[in-house]
């Protein structure tokens, strides 16, 4: 269904900057290489765990092979890969919250960004692989990691956090507009702030055990909540335009 859904949207909008956002759960991965085969670009969201984000690499490369095979001009196919960042530091902060143990507000709010810097680190482990480097070759251009859910929601943290600490080569950052302003007020970017770092991320992700928090556990519940609230805000969009239609059909019921 997803991929039917996929290709009527891009055929109905026809346009060549059109991406076509498809979750990134377990049975969005292979509808993602098939979008992507058929020479369609894509908007893989709500990605919260690595594991997750190495098996839309995969799929977006699957695709692509797909797509050369089917004479498709690589070079004209998008996408990015919606790496969600606040949310994670919500969701732990939370449950770090409950243990109320001066260790435990010490490890609050590093989650995320330390989660984010990782997936970058698989990034380029990806991109530099010589499956990436023959597609390359012919014409492909790199999924981006784009960091969404990046507006801080704790008021006690930098209202820059998750743009300051995600900035590094090919990536995206879709910025609420408080957020946007913000760093254009105050953010200081010092440069690569993701690069180095890797040791120092896989550190903080592995402290969260020693919390009792489990991090899988953690972003399989961001992944159901994220999943919901986008089928939410479709149907809203939906009902929003069906009334709107309804609103303005000609009298009489029958519309030109």
């Amino acid at each position: 269904a997803t991929i039917a859904e996929a290709k009527q949207l891009a055929w109905l909008v026809d346009r060549p900057n059109t991406l076509i956002k498809i979750p990134a759960t377990k049975a969005g991965l292979p509808a993602i290489a098939e979008v992507i085969g058929e020479g369609i670009s894509v908007n893989v969201t709500l990605i919260f765990s690595l594991e997750r984000y190495r098996g839309v690499m995969d799929a977006f490369l699957t695709g692509l092979e797909t797509a050369k095979a089917n004479g498709h001009d690589l070079s004209q196919i998008e996408s990015v890969a919606s790496f969600f960042v606040s949310r994670v530091d919500t969701e732990i902060d939370k449950r770090l919250d409950k243990l109320a143990t001066p260790e435990a507000k010490a490890a609050k709010s590093k989650a995320a960004v330390a989660n984010a810097q990782l997936a970058y680190q698989a990034y380029e482990e990806v991109f530099s692989s010589d499956r990436w480097k023959a597609l390359a070759e012919a014409g492909a251009k790199p999924q981006r990691p784009l960091w969404a859910s990046t507006g801080v929601k704790d008021p006690s943290l930098d209202d820059t956090l998750y743009v300051v600490e995600l900035v590094a080569p090919g990536t995206v950052n879709t910025m609420p507009e408080a957020t946007l302003n913000a760093v254009a007020d105050h953010g200081v970017i010092r440069g690569d702030s993701i690069t180095g770092n890797y040791a120092a991320a896989q550190a903080v992700i592995d402290e969260l055990a020693t919390f009792g928090i489990s991090y899988d556990d953690v972003v399989q519940v961001l992944e159901d909540e994220g999943v919901e609230k986008f089928e939410a805000s479709w149907k809203e969009l939906l009902d929003t335009v069906t009334a709107s239609l309804a609103k303005f059909a000609p009298k009489g019921g029958t519309e030109k």
